[in-house]
């Protein structure tokens, strides 16, 4: 008789000899020689269980606690949120949903939580969503909601981490739970975060995301820790019926001449080198070999530096802090995010506007005043540079302004999603992306589009 058990973030076959076929035909199962036991991480969890019954093996099952919980919820699921729990549950309660922010992900792995019924941990990569999260919980389910991370460390049959929290506790509470929800999961493919999937023996696993695909496609390790993407739709899908319809305005705007003289000095050091040094630059590695370069050699450091020398002047120049606040008069009754890619640019738009700013430097209370505040009506626009992306819970708008960005479709799409949640009175959203014309930045506008 083989006898399945949770340990230290493996899952430990007793009754198993070394010379045994199991350790060989089973998924994951290796020999442990310390413990002299055999052994499979702890992920592989449903796939050894499964091959265990089509095998016919007489086996007994310890790994997980056998505790039913009895949960209801309030919400009345919109058609899509419904069609995605379903395909999550068709593909054996394992896989990845991707919806637009403002799509209500939240609402839809709350009915998954209460259909399963069984003890759950919901990973989240920042404090703001952990609180979010824990107090949505709470709210529908009626019952204490546990929390890894935030400086507590309380476990409940639901309890909600941080994906930092949950690597290093997955070891001790891997066999706790029958269901992980990650939100956010894109984060889990990098490579610090991976282990709190694999660690964990959870055979029911549900992702959510904005965009699943990354481009040095760790998408791939996410769909093998959490199944692959059951269920997606995008903002176009949804937008009219679910979410706001919506127009996107390109605005491009000129360089004053001394920017133009600096930018084309700046961007001239840097391409003379790329041609010198046979580098394209067509990916995130001929990047990586850049940097590597800048270590040892002058002239790479030099064409990197030029690099963001001429980076910053195209993504701050001032004619986009002249066309910000034409923007602003003509929204002044809007409710508006302003998005930039440089912390100084925020502080200087908020002492030119007079706007509320939140960058990485905002602490945790400042910033959910400012937000409260928007949220209420007080503060009816804020400046940002990236914190706002994704892993806040942000009030609603209807216009964003874009200055300056990256070339992620990810980051584009989730700034996109905070203005799209439906509104009161039926109102469109709003884009603007305001760009530096004949610089590099009219390629990463396209390419994130």
């Amino acid at each position: 008789m083989i006898t399945l058990r949770f340990e230290d973030g493996t899952i430990r076959l007793d009754g198993v000899e070394e010379s045994d076929s199991a350790v060989e035909s089973l998924p994951g199962v290796a020999w442990d020689e310390r413990g002299l036991v055999a052994r499979a991480p702890a992920h592989r969890y449903a796939d050894l269980r499964a091959a265990l019954e089509r095998e016919g093996a007489a086996f007994e099952d310890r790994v997980l606690a056998d505790e039913e919980l009895s949960l209801s919820h309030a919400y009345d699921l919109r058609s899509y949120q419904r069609e995605a729990v379903e395909a999550w549950r068709a593909n054996g309660d394992r896989g990845v949903v991707e919806l637009p922010t403002g799509a209500g992900k939240t609402v839809l792995a709350v009915d998954a939580i209460a259909r399963l019924g069984v003890p759950t941990l919901v990973v989240v990569p920042t404090i703001d969503l952990l609180e979010q999260w824990r107090r949505e919980l709470e709210t529908e389910f009626g019952v204490p909601i546990g929390q890894f991370g935030g400086g507590e460390q309380v476990q409940e049959a639901i309890t909600v981490s941080t994906y930092d929290s949950a690597y290093l506790r997955a070891e001790d509470v891997g066999g706790d739970f029958g269901l992980v929800v990650f939100d956010e999961v894109h984060h889990l493919g990098g490579e610090g975060y991976r282990d709190a999937a694999r660690l964990l023996a959870a055979p029911a696993r549900l992702g959510l995301t904005a965009t699943f695909e990354r481009p040095d496609g760790a998408h791939e390790v996410v769909a093998d820790l959490v199944g692959p993407k059951v269920y997606e739709a995008d903002v176009d899908d949804l937008a009219g019926e679910h979410l706001a319809d919506y127009e996107v305005r390109r605005i491009e705007v000129k360089l004053g001449p001394e920017e133009r003289e600096a930018y084309e000095e700046a961007q001239g050091t840097f391409v003379d080198y790329l041609k010198r040094s046979n580098l394209s630059l067509r990916s995130g590695s001929d990047y990586r070999k850049l940097v590597m370069r800048s270590g040892t050699d002058p002239k790479a450091r030099e064409a990197l530096l030029a690099k963001q020398r001429a980076r910053r002047i195209m993504m701050n120049a001032d004619a986009k802090v002249e066309t910000l606040g034409r923007l602003l008069d003509r929204h002044r009754d809007d409710r508006v995010i302003v998005f930039t890619a440089h912390t100084d640019l925020v502080y200087r738009l908020s002492e030119r506007y007079l706007l509320p700013a939140i960058t990485s430097e905002t602490g945790a209370e400042e910033r959910r005043e400012i937000l409260e505040r928007f949220r209420e009506g007080t503060y009816s626009r804020v400046v940002t540079a990236n914190v706002l992306d994704e892993g806040v819970d942000v009030p609603d708008a209807n216009v964003a302004v874009v200055l300056a960005g990256s070339g992620s479709e990810r980051e584009f799409t989730q700034r996109l999603g905070r203005v799209l949640r439906p509104k009161a009175d039926g109102g469109n959203a709003l884009l603007y992306e305001v760009i530096s014309e004949e610089t590099a930045e009219e390629r990463v506008a396209d390419r994130r589009r």
